[in-house]
This record gives structure tokens, sequence and C-alpha cells, in this order.
């Protein structure tokens, strides 16, 4: 049975829900479910399997479940968490059962537990609907922010929605209950201005390793010692392991000197990424640094690398701010 036959049950017979923050993949799970639900019964409707805790899947059962009628009912909904359990061998049944999918059933795989098999998620995507949960970054993440404050139960005004966004940074799985305090606070449908918001914040969220790499190539130390503090704190990274961010960043810049990359393409393939965009940055913030400065960049991590591991006693936060102070230096515009 193809997709498009199964779509006149008003549900597809397969959907993956997937995304970096475990958060919003549950969340979105949740009201995936909801939606299929609809108005019916989810104890005689929905059928749940796997998930955290549960040490091996019963994909056979899975299968059985997809397989079985609805009784009382007018589909099945079948779950399957930590989809990422799932092994190469089962995703094989799992792949049969989508080539001809029973037409009441929708079977909703829930991503965790490692990468999904390569072969399912293609099937679902042929079959059925991908949710992709995730944030993105730059003008990704503010049009995520600003697509999910739209249906939300109050509404924010622009000052508000900037403040929210900086707050939240990287951690949006705070956004959908931080939404709900504020329509208890101040009534659904509401306008919520900065002012109103504030005192529901709370601790800041953490932020993404690239907030704090494009502050330095920006060379604004200010910002790039607020996102190391937030890094430390909010984010409870450990200096060695943003080091090791660091590390990666500045080694990209240093493979790409004197390469004779002239395109992203070109500086994406040397330095190993999939993707032009990641190559393209590295690439101008290599002709930006030059020769000389990318060095004293290698050298100060290299210091650094050893003075977190005892060389000098001094606390950790402190050697990554002296750090971060001085790769930012480097970058900044020269007078």
């Amino acid at each position: 049975m193809s997709a498009a036959t199964a779509t006149t049950t008003g549900h597809r017979p397969a959907y993956l829900v997937k995304g970096s923050d475990p958060s919003l993949v549950a969340q979105a799970a949740h009201t995936l479910v909801e939606q299929l639900v609809g108005g019916g019964d989810p104890s005689i409707m929905v059928e749940e399997f796997g998930g955290p805790g549960v040490d091996q899947l019963d994909v056979g059962a899975v299968v059985d479940a997809c397989t079985t009628p609805p009784f009382l009912v007018d589909r099945r909904i079948v779950v399957v968490r930590e989809a990422g359990q799932v092994v190469a061998a089962d995703a094989k049944r799992l792949v049969a059962y989508l080539a001809d999918p029973l037409p009441s059933t929708a079977l909703v795989l829930v991503a965790g537990g490692g990468a999904v098999n390569q072969a399912l998620a293609k099937a679902v995507a042929a079959a059925g609907e991908v949710v992709d949960t995730s944030v993105g970054i730059g003008k990704a993440r503010t049009q995520w922010l600003a697509d999910h404050l739209k249906g939300g139960p109050v509404r924010l005004d622009g000052p508000a929605q900037a403040r929210l966004g900086e707050h939240l940074g990287s951690d949006m799985g705070r956004l959908a209950g931080l939404l709900d305090t504020l329509a208890a606070a101040y009534g659904r449908g509401a306008t919520v201005t900065a002012a109103d918001l504030e005192p529901f914040l709370g601790e800041a969220g953490a932020l993404a390793p690239w907030d704090l790499t494009d502050a330095l190539d920006a060379g604004r130390t200010p910002q790039a010692l607020q996102v190391l503090h937030r890094m430390l704190t909010a984010g409870e990274s450990h200096p060695l392991m943003i080091l090791a961010t660091l590390h990666t960043h500045y080694r990209r810049i240093l493979r790409l000197d004197g390469s004779g990359a002239t395109s992203g393409e070109q500086a994406a393939e040397l330095i190993g990424s999939k993707s032009a965009f990641p190559g393209k940055k590295a690439l101008v913030q290599s002709n930006r640094l030059g020769t000389a400065r990318t060095a004293r960049a290698i050298q100060l991590l290299a210091e650094a690398d050893l003075d977190l591991r005892g060389t000098t006693g001094l606390p950790g936060e402190l050697v990554m701010e002296v750090l971060v102070a001085r790769l930012s230096r480097l970058a900044a515009p020269r007078r």
C-alpha cells in the first residue's frame, strides 16, 4: 500500500521524531501522539515499546502491534521510544512492514539511544513523515523561536522575544514550560513584555560551542567571556571540554593556512566537513588571522592545556578566561 493511500485515514503510516535535544524530541513526540489520538481514548489506541530502562526492544512485538487491526477505535498508534536501539536485523523487519503498512496503524519512532538505522529512517521518510526538532544556529534558531512563539499560549512583544532568545541560548527545551508558566500567570493570549518576562526566567540556559567560536572570530572579547561563563555554569561544561572545542576550531584554521583553498567546498574537503558552510567560515578566519596569529593561537591553546593539567595550579575557570581573552585579541581588528 502506498503512503498516499494510507493518508486517507487521516494520518501517515509512519513518523520519525528526531533532533539533538532530547527534551524537544520528547515534547514533539507527545504533541504528535496527542494529534493522532484526537478525541479518542489513548488507553486503547496507543501501545508503547522501548524507552529508558528497557534493555532489549522486542521488534517482533512491535510488528505484531502494527499489523493488528484496532478494536473499538479507528486507528492504532504504535510508539517506539529510543529508536536508535533498533539493530540492523530488526530494522529490516520494520522496513519490510513499511513497504505495505496497515492503513489503520500509525507507527511513531522516537529518536534516542543512538543513531536511528539509516535504512529505517529512509523507509519512514518514503512512507510517512520525519519530524525534525533541531533548532539550528544563528538566523535559523531565531526563526525557530519565532515560529514556536506564534502558536504559543501567550504573545511576547519584540523586546521580550529578543530577551527570551538571548536567555535560553541553546536550551530551547525549556521554552514550552516557560510559556505555560507565563500563561498561568498572565492568562492565555496575554501580551508579555520584557519586564513581565524577567521574573520568570530563572538561570540562563547553556550556549552552543559556536557561540563562543563566533565571538572569538569576531574579536568580541566581552561577549566571548560572557559565553564562556554561560558554558561553564549553565552548560556545566568542564574547561577541558571547552578547550577541546577550541582545539578543533583552530586546528581547522591551521589546516587551511597556506592550503590554497579558495572556496567553502574546497575548505570543507580539507577540514573533513560534509558541509561547505563550516569550511567557508574556517577559510575566512584563516585568511583573516594569517600564519603568525594562527601559530600564536595554537601556542596559547597548548599552554592552556598544560595549565589545566596542573602546571600552574590556577583554577580552570581563570585559565579559560585568560585564554579566551588572548584568543579574542588575536582576532580583533588591527588599528
